[in-house]
């Protein structure tokens, strides 16, 4: 049974089918693995094993992954009678009204929900870090971040707890902690996974739901689960040409793919660790016949970006914090925040109403220039998932703000973009530094076209086969 959680989600629903082992020895091991393995990692901060065994004999036999364990993000993937943080707490007491849409599409197909994982305060930035619940480690090495803000659902699978966890993406958060975590991430396309009832959208659009996981194939089914259109929803992803599943081993043909080793802005180091990922991967890419030169979209080199990027996503956080303040009877201090969380929400009351509608059409702008690369002719740019090297807790959130923006500026500076886009994009984690900490790499495909990343991300896992060492077996 210790073997057992070194098969994906696909493989693991496979072999309860079969009758290799029964749902309940699947969740008691996937349990096992969290009771051992979290205390140091520290990637689970709410866990439900009681209610979770006690849902198993409830689960249709006909599900599609009836009985295969899973751990939610503590931010958005809301599930009704359990706790609800967004890695903070000021959200204590306040209770969980219904499922998230994914969360009962998650359900309904069958995954076990075995806990939820930790998240920085309300998803500001890029490492795992909340006061509230401390840091969340990296399982290559306990001294680094495991990135965020999906970063306690990425060490949970990369330490092989379970074989997929729920995870969304505002600035880079499902792409970066793949990255760090030496995991497959994809940030899918604006309005593939509603995040209703509770929200139409996050961040004015840039924020996606998704997942982290080892292999593409469990990366296709679980979006197969949980995307679709709800009414009410305000976007509507282009529609695909079937299953993601289906994409799996099928040829992409030979395509058109930009690379970047460099930031075309100008102001981001570059840094030697990502640039032997990117020019991997493009060597890599061109021996599988696709046609690899230098060069993205030159809307990227915008150095107005990261300034309304960053207006946007605090004029959101104000109106979360606001939001709460009125739930709980009684308005939220500065002072209740984390110190990055007081200074956007301060930030954020001096901008006007025009203020971020302006912003938000300098983005509608940026969007159109950054599609005409796609519709010259191109079909992926492949690029670094993280601005920076694989860094150590703490750095990121040092007591200078203003290094603590700049370095999170730099992180996100390939991730961010794709958010304001609404394209898809996919990390896969394709690298490694000297030390054994994963670099991942980026592709990114024209909006809709996940379809596209699948197929060539599991031509690349064909080639590559994706590693996984930091799942050490159970004693």
């Amino acid at each position: 049974m210790r073997d057992v959680l070194r098969l994906d989600a696909v493989g693991q629903a496979l072999a309860i089918k079969n009758g290799q082992m029964s749902a309940r020895e699947l969740v008691e091991a996937a349990i096992a693995a969290i009771e051992a393995r979290d205390g140091e990692l520290n990637a689970v901060v709410f866990r439900r094993f009681e209610r979770a065994l006690a849902e198993i004999d409830s689960i249709p036999a006909d599900a599609p992954f009836a009985g295969v364990p899973i751990l939610l993000k503590d931010l958005g993937w809301r599930q009704v009678g359990e706790p609800y943080a967004a890695g903070s707490a000021i959200r204590d007491g306040l209770e969980v009204a219904e499922d998230g849409y994914g969360v009962a599409r998650l359900r309904e197909a069958g995954f076990v929900v075995l806990g939820r994982t930790n998240t920085p305060e309300f998803g500001t930035t890029i490492t795992t870090e909340p006061v509230a619940f401390g840091p969340t480690r990296n399982p290559y090495d306990p001294a680094y971040s495991a990135g965020g803000s999906s970063g306690g659902s990425a060490a949970a699978v990369a330490a092989g707890m379970v074989a997929l966890a729920t995870a969304s993406d505002g600035g880079g958060s499902i792409r970066v902690p793949a990255s760090l975590c030496g995991l497959v991430g994809l940030k899918p396309s604006r309005g593939r996974v509603s995040l209703g009832p509770a929200l139409g959208e996050g961040w004015s659009g840039f924020s996606c739901p998704g997942f982290v996981t080892r292999t593409v194939r469990d990366t296709a089914a679980a979006l197969d689960v949980v995307s679709g259109f709800h009414p009410g929803d305000p976007y509507d992803a282009p529609a695909l040409p079937g299953p993601l599943t289906a994409e799996v081993g099928r040829d992409p043909g030979r395509l058109r793919i930009g690379y970047l080793t460099t930031h075309p802005r100008g102001d981001v180091p570059e840094v030697p660790e990502l640039t032997e990922a990117v020019t991997g991967a493009a060597a890599l890419l061109e021996s599988l016949g696709h046609d690899v030169e230098p060069g993205g979209p030159e809307a990227l080199g915008d150095l107005e970006f990261p300034v309304h990027f960053g207006a946007i996503v605090a004029n959101n956080l104000a109106a979360q914090v606001a939001g709460l303040g009125e739930l709980r009877g009684k308005p939220i201090e500065l002072e209740e925040l984390e110190p990055r969380n007081a200074a956007m929400v301060s930030v954020a009351r001096t901008h006007s109403a025009v203020d971020h509608i302006r912003a938000t059409q300098w983005m509608d702008a940026f969007r159109r220039r950054m599609a005409t690369w796609w519709r010259a002719g191109h079909d992926l740019l492949l690029m670094p998932s993280l601005g920076v090297a694989p860094f150590p807790l703490g750095w990121i959130t040092p007591d200078d703000l203003s290094l603590a923006f700049g370095r999170t500026g730099h992180a996100v500076s390939y991730t961010s973009p794709v958010n304001a886009t609404g394209q898809p994009a996919i990390s896969l984690p394709l690298h490694r530094t000297e030390a054994g900490l994963p670099v991942g790499v980026q592709l990114v495909a024209a909006t809709g076209r996940e379809d596209l990343l699948i197929r060539v991300a599991a031509q690349i896992e064909q080639a590559r086969p994706f590693e996984h060492p930091a799942m050490e077996p159970l004693a």
